[in-house]
């Protein structure tokens, strides 16, 4: 991917992340102390009630703002975590290459449990509660979750390697 594009993908990552936190603090009360991630992890529909329950409508507005938002954040965020993960991967060989082209493509896949639980966080906003919704949800959440921090944590963890050996080509590690 050209350089251009990358800095155009880590702008909207990183703008993104501003406009999600703006919007969405007012979420965070005591009751939801992680404001929209308290949601997101809601596993039942009593859990999502008390949570509507304790936010106002300025609240609910608040929330259907901030998930709203996260469909263009999830397009940024996903595209940014695939070509870190697949360009440090092509620096590789072996395990390293093989890791980050798998977290690549499960940072696509959380962009798309992302859509899965905007949809399911949207229609409990707009009063269509029950624990399948929930589940649902939670569910996308979790494994959205787990997809996109591995993904970034391979990032974080390999860029000093990658940038180390940029000049070099690609490396090749022995496993034993």
């Amino acid at each position: 991917m050209r350089v251009t594009s990358f800095a155009i993908i880590t702008a909207g990552t990183l703008l993104m992340v501003w406009v999600m936190q703006k919007t969405g603090a007012p979420l965070k009360t005591t009751v939801t102390p992680f404001g929209i991630l308290n949601l997101e992890l809601a596993s039942s529909e009593s859990q999502v009630l008390a949570i509507l329950n304790t936010w106002d409508a300025d609240k609910v507005d608040a929330a259907k703002l901030n998930t709203a938002l996260d469909f263009i954040f999830l397009v940024f965020y996903s595209l940014f975590l695939f070509t870190a993960c697949n360009t440090i991967a092509q620096r590789f060989t072996g395990f390293v290459r093989q890791t980050g082209i798998a977290l690549a493509y499960g940072a696509l896949a959380a962009g798309m449990l992302d859509v899965v639980e905007n949809i399911g966080m949207l229609v409990s906003l707009y009063g269509n509660t029950s624990d399948w919704i929930s589940i649902i949800t939670c569910l996308a959440a979790v494994i959205k979750w787990v997809l996109a921090l591995a993904a970034l944590a391979f990032v974080l963890i390999m860029a000093i390697p990658y940038w180390m050996s940029k000049n070099n080509g690609p490396q090749h590690h022995r496993h034993p």
